[in-house]
């Protein structure tokens, strides 16, 4: 096999309480990308379309994780990208880890598999690296492993996979405006209060107990943000207004999806989900701010061949 397609899917980071660490795969956006073995040695991006990225490798996402893990090998041969970008950059939706998980995946399906889940999200970090300002893997792993995902330590790496409920949907709302990861996290504090700690580490371990017995209510106590979402929020048009309606719609919980703009809410059930959909499409229709809303379950299979 000398060609391959894939489709490499957004996701949600933090979860609320999870700042870093916990993130989910969704199902229904993504991007698609082809990598393609080919004589010449080296990384190369044929094609990019859907948004406007810079074809040098080594300031493309996808190339730069894609290099990392080509200079661990000594290969006579090299790699073509094709870059089908569904997921708009700076959504809050794990736009560059699509692209840097979907490079390092595609070639090591190409190559045999010769790397695990985890050796992939080391190269993959490097790429996410380049849009983030920093190391970071908290949309990776979801889109690498599927389903929700805990990033234990960074150095070394270590991810966890955490069962996923069977009837727990995804409800995303997208304004399209742009907040850059570097900015979103320029607002956040350097020190916290030692309570606002304990609250927030009570969330998540408690919000992991909930996925891991599918004890709904538990989720529901525990989605909540007393650190990061006090600050990003203002960055976000009518968040609360979307938070609110969310929640009287029958979420279980409303957040911020990775550093914004993007605003998740869980729910159980598809019906929950779409009642939600339809609450907070209300609220925007009322702006003058275009967005795009998703419906999704939660995906558990993560990045995925196509052809």
């Amino acid at each position: 096999m000398n060609e391959i397609k894939i489709f490499s899917p957004a996701t949600v980071a933090n979860v609320s309480c999870g700042f870093d660490v916990l993130g989910f795969c969704l199902d229904s956006v993504g991007d698609e990308m082809v990598i393609r073995k080919v004589d010449k040695k080296g990384i190369r991006i044929t094609h990019i379309s859907g948004f406007d990225l810079p074809y040098e490798t080594e300031q493309n996402v996808a190339g730069v994780s894609a290099l990392a893990m080509y200079d661990t090998l000594n290969l006579d041969f090299g790699f073509e990208i094709e870059i089908y970008k569904n997921i708009k950059p700076g959504s809050g939706i794990g736009s560059s880890a699509a692209s840097a998980v979907g490079s390092v995946f595609g070639m090591n399906e190409l190559l045999g598999r010769p790397f695990n889940k985890t050796q992939l999200t080391e190269f993959a970090i490097k790429g996410e690296a380049i849009a983030s300002k920093c190391e970071h893997a908290d949309n990776l792993a979801p889109a690498l492993f599927g389903g929700f995902t805990l990033v234990k330590t960074i150095n070394p790496l270590q991810i966890l996979e955490i069962p996923t409920p069977k009837d727990l949907y995804a409800t995303v709302i997208h304004p399209q405006i742009e907040i850059k990861t570097s900015e979103a996290r320029a607002v956040l504090p350097e020190k916290v209060k030692l309570q606002d700690a304990i609250t927030q580490w009570a969330n998540v371990g408690s919000f992991v107990h909930g996925l891991h017995t599918s004890d709904f209510n538990l989720l529901k106590e525990s989605l909540h943000d007393v650190i990061v979402e006090p600050h990003r929020s203002k960055l976000i048009p009518h968040f609360n207004d979307v938070k609110n309606a969310s929640l009287k719609a029958g979420a279980l919980g409303c957040g911020i999806s990775g550093s914004g703009p993007s605003i998740f809410s869980l729910c159980k059930g598809v019906e929950s989900a779409k009642n939600v959909k339809v609450a907070i499409e209300n609220i925007y229709k009322k702006t003058n701010i275009d967005f795009d809303i998703h419906v999704s379950k939660i995906n558990t299979e993560g990045v995925k061949i196509l052809k």
